[in-house]
């Protein structure tokens, strides 16, 4: 019975490791924090969070509407209903009271989404220029550069950019081979590789950049993408993906560019925007970005196109 008793135990806890594997840890803890929200106004208004029920979840969407954008609201949605099934309770969220009145929410606001602005060739080029015009030290130039510059011109996402380690790199005579071990929309690890070529200018190559980089910080194994210690002394501790965001939102300000509407995710629009507006198609722009649908990269190339393609252009006036 004892052998049973343990055997079970350990059953117990290998599945709810898989439970938790089954989800990135970004996903798990956009989840708790989520959840935290919606129970923080279960607590304000007397009512139970978990096992929560369909009228007080809709009470909850009308409440987070007059503030939040539909986008939002069906996010927190998945999260309050993934935290119930985690935890082994039912949650309808197809109930009529949800869908009406998420249906009836986004009629009254509207959907439409204001995405951050993405980073173009105008913008990299001030950022590129205004590290270069910096006192600071070469090592630092060059880390900051391969970073704006790589994240651009591979189309990452900021959280693989800074999972990149130096056994991902394979530098061949058309540019660089980067190796995506996973990302946001690969979570079982099925991996892809990127390829880089060379630029013509090579002060804005991401290539010629991320190998003087390599030179200078002398890394061999591991994140290539490191933080610095006091003094500039380079550290084997991976930058994190905010470090990301405030980087670019530092030298956008150095470079004279309101920095306000501008996020880690602009790397990634840029490359998107700026392949469309030069005629990329969408497979060839999503076999770099990793994207599993065309919906948002569609939107990119029609936003790069709204003026290419304007039926005003064939208006004489």
């Amino acid at each position: 019975m004892n052998e049973l008793t343990t055997d079970l135990k350990s059953l117990h806890e290998a599945t709810l490791n898989n439970l938790k594997s089954s989800k990135a840890n970004n996903t798990l803890r956009a989840y708790k924090s989520d959840f935290k929200d919606f129970g923080a106004f279960c607590t304000r208004h007397g009512f139970n969070s978990l096992p929560s029920e369909p009228k007080i979840v809709s009470l909850y969407l009308t409440h987070l509407s007059k503030n939040s954008k539909i986008s939002t609201l069906r996010r927190r949605l998945v999260s309050i209903s993934m935290v119930h099934r985690l935890k082994g309770h039912y949650l309808d969220t197809k109930h009529p009271i949800i869908v009406e009145n998420l249906m009836g929410i986004k009629r009254v606001k509207g959907s439409i989404q204001i995405g951050k602005k993405p980073i173009l060739i105008n913008h990299l080029k001030k950022i590129i220029n205004v590290i270069d015009e910096q006192k600071i030290d070469e090592i630092k130039k060059f880390r900051d550069k391969s970073i704006i510059l790589v994240g651009f011109g591979g189309g990452f996402r900021r959280t693989e950019l800074i999972s990149i380690d130096y056994e991902d790199l394979e530098f061949v005579p058309e540019g660089l081979k980067i190796t995506i071990r996973r990302s946001k929309t690969d979570q079982f690890g099925e991996g892809m590789i990127k390829g880089l070529p060379y630029f013509t200018n090579e002060n804005y190559c991401p290539v010629i950049n991320l190998k003087k980089w390599l030179q200078i910080s002398n890394i061999k194994s591991g994140p290539i993408f490191r933080r610095f210690a006091k003094g500039l002394s380079l550290t084997e501790k991976r930058l994190t993906d905010q470090s990301v965001v405030l980087l670019i939102k530092e030298y956008l300000n150095l470079a004279g560019i309101d920095n306000k509407n501008f996020s880690g995710h602009s790397l990634r629009s840029g490359f998107a925007t700026v392949a469309a507006e030069s005629g990329a198609d969408e497979r060839s722009i999503m076999a770099m970005t990793g994207h599993k649908t065309t919906q948002m990269v569609r939107r990119y190339i029609r936003e790069a196109n709204i003026f290419k393609n304007n039926a005003l252009n064939k208006v004489k006036i």
